[in-house]
């Protein structure tokens, strides 16, 4: 580790206030009401996962499964377009607030839907609620927690998937079995008022950013983020054309060019300096998009390698997401031990977890190889989701820290943002190679998929230092 890598730990001088803790009383009901909403997202998730093969079957919606996932992804994007500077503009109150309502409307119309093209409409105001409430809780956090417990409420907001990831998917399928899919949606309304109970003290002290000077290319930006959701929407929709060889000349053209939208379009909507990691907020947005994509191109990969390779029931290959929460959980909770924060700089995690996400992708690509049985690959895929939790409060934290006040709602947006894109794309990439080979996919084009996410991993961990970046003369570049 380099002296410019390490931040010195200090020890506190004699008759100095003892350290701040999550758990004290100032702090509480805010740590408690964003991990209720940080819990319910998870369920949520977990929950439509399980059920959404029966919304398919009941609602006869079988050409419009994609699109029930994708719609979120597209929306959610828009969603980021637009909360960072509401949120900077009139503090984020009214934002949550906002979201929480959108929250509660898409669930009431997914519970209710009586055709899939409604319940597609709910999905996709989900994905526009779950962009503003997210924009608006890390506002929360920076706002409301000092510096020092802020990887410590990361680290809760991986363990609030933990449950979520070991218990949602029997939950959800048990209140199926006895009362219908349709509760599994209104079931998470019951926990909204909690949650905003908890948040009250918060709320009240929430405060607008002081006035950022006058933004030129927020209109640009803007018109790029909504650029950017339609190329989305053209590479998630467009994989199912690779499937017969009639379409494919036209869907593979379809794809391309919805995905060179994406490209060119988030050039423009992400912060300048994105695609190169220039030092400070750009860098770490585009280490953001490199993870999302990365961790992306293999885990949604394997429960689909396990069924058509392993011969695997689906509840064994649903393993794997609880595996992910576990893990994640774990490399969190690592992360934010004073031990670590003392003795390790923010590039040497972001580092060791880009490479734990790499090699840990070795146990999966060997799986579906056949090289080794699934306990084994699984442990592999175990070590990737330790890194995955390591880097991922790492990288909020820095965003945080190295955004200013007034701008921290449209970091946060731009963070969002990379997430989506690098998702889009890598999951566009597994749709139409799935879509392409159908039934021919073997374990060796599943292998392929998962090196690519490997390789993309790698990318991570050698751009770790380019978060804070140095000078010539080896000093702490500025933010």
């Amino acid at each position: 580790m380099t002296t410019t890598d390490a931040h010195p730990a200090t020890t506190p001088p004699p008759g100095s206030s003892p350290p701040e803790r999550l758990l004290d009383r100032r702090y509480l009901p805010v740590v408690v009401g964003v991990v209720a909403l940080v819990t319910l997202a998870a369920f949520e998730n977990r929950a439509v996962q399980t059920v959404l093969p029966v919304v398919v079957r009941d609602l006869d919606g079988w050409a419009l499964f994609g699109a029930s996932t994708g719609a979120s992804l597209v929306t959610f994007t828009v969603g980021m377009a637009l909360s960072g500077g509401w949120t900077d503009r009139f503090g984020p109150r009214p934002v949550l607030l906002a979201g929480i309502g959108v929250f509660g409307v898409a669930q009431v119309v997914s519970a209710l839907a009586p055709t899939m093209v409604v319940f597609v409409g709910g999905r996709a105001l989900s994905g526009l609620a779950e962009a503003l409430i997210d924009t608006t809780l890390m506002v929360l956090v920076a706002q409301a927690l000092p510096e020092s417990l802020r990887a410590k409420v990361f680290a809760s907001f991986a363990a609030a998937w933990i449950l979520p990831s070991l218990l949602g998917p029997g939950f959800a399928g048990g209140v199926e079995s006895l009362a219908g899919w349709r509760w599994v949606f209104a079931g998470p309304l019951l926990v909204v008022p909690f949650a905003l109970w908890l948040l009250r003290p918060a709320l009240r002290r929430d405060r607008p950013a002081p006035a950022p000077d006058v933004d030129e290319g927020a209109g640009a930006r803007l018109a790029a983020s909504f650029a950017l959701a339609a190329g989305l929407a053209v590479t998630t929709f467009a994989a199912p054309l690779l499937e017969s060889p009639s379409t494919r000349a036209a869907g593979l053209a379809t794809v391309l060019a919805g995905g060179l939208v994406v490209v060119l379009s988030a050039a423009r909507a992400l912060p300048r300096g994105t695609a190169r990691l220039r030092a400070g907020v750009p860098a770490v947005v585009g280490l953001r998009m490199l993870t999302s994509a990365a961790f992306t191109g293999v885990g949604s990969v394997i429960p689909l390698m396990l069924v058509t390779t392993h011969d695997v029931s689906a509840a064994v290959a649903g393993v794997s997401l609880s595996v992910t929460g576990v893990l994640w959980a774990a490399g969190s909770w690592l992360n934010s031990t004073a031990w670590v924060q003392a003795r390790t700089s923010a590039a040497a995690r972001i580092r060791a977890g880009g490479l734990l996400i790499a090699v840990g992708s070795v146990g999966p690509v060997l799986l579906a190889l056949d090289v080794v049985g699934v306990a084994a690959g699984m442990v592999g895929w175990a070590a990737a989701a330790t890194g995955m939790g390591i880097l991922s409060p790492v990288l909020s934290t820095e965003l945080l820290a190295l955004a200013p006040e007034a701008e921290r709602g449209r970091a946060s947006a731009a963070q969002g943002l990379g997430v989506s894109t690098g998702v889009a794309l890598q999951t566009a990439l597994v749709g139409g190679v799935v879509a392409w080979f159908g039934p021919g996919m073997d374990g060796p084009r599943f292998a392929g998929l998962m090196v690519v996410g490997a390789l993309v991993a790698l990318l991570v961990a050698a751009g770790a230092g380019r978060v804070r970046g140095t000078r010539r003369d080896g000093a702490p570049a500025p933010a």
